[in-house]
């Protein structure tokens, strides 16, 4: 732990912003676009970021973004963002998307994901952040939770790199006999 900094609670920097999704945001389907939604979630994730850090912070990871539901034209979009998790520079940001039809009162969780940010400093290089300080419950599984994602995508990670590294002409053939392709005649050797 860094000594220097005190320990801010994941309270201090939790944010909400609430938008209305106007017709320029939808896509060919008449539903919000999901670049639309990503930006928000950016931006959402930079201002929890920056608030527990106190400095500029720069998206390096996005992680699980599941779209649940859409998002219609009309409808109040909130995000609402925590800090979960906090390495030495870098933090996990929970954020959680719902919708509401204003005419309806229908309330609809749209998306749940996680950013990873880093705080930079003056010279632009990573620059600590203060420990995160749990005070709930919920603080706390989130915060091994993040411990646990990070851990499983470093293994999936491994097993990929495995993947492309080993060619098993066998376990490809029958991995890929299920499933709807073809080999061309030159693969299949």
């Amino acid at each position: 732990m860094n000594a220097l900094l005190p320990a801010k609670p994941a309270n201090f920097s939790r944010v909400t912003m609430t938008e209305l999704m106007i017709p320029s945001y939808a896509n060919f389907g008449g539903k919000i676009h999901g670049g639309i939604l990503l930006s928000l979630m950016d931006k959402v994730a930079y201002a929890a970021a920056s608030k527990h850090s106190g400095a500029y912070c720069v998206t390096v990871s996005v992680d699980t973004v599941d779209f649940l539901q859409p998002v219609e034209v009309g409808e109040l979009v909130s995000l609402k963002a925590s800090v979960n998790h906090v390495g030495t520079s870098s933090m996990v940001i929970g954020i959680k998307v719902i919708s509401e039809n204003v005419k309806t009162g229908v309330v609809k969780h749209t998306n749940t994901c996680y950013f990873t940010m880093v705080a930079k400093g003056e010279d632009d290089k990573p620059t600590a952040v203060p420990p995160l300080l749990l005070e709930t419950r919920t603080d706390v599984r989130r915060f091994v939770e993040a411990i646990k994602r990070k851990t499983y995508k470093k293994e999936y990670g491994d097993l990929l790199r495995n993947i492309k590294q080993t060619w098993d002409q066998e376990a490809i053939s029958s991995l890929l006999a299920a499933q709807r392709c073809e080999l061309a005649p030159e693969l299949r050797k």
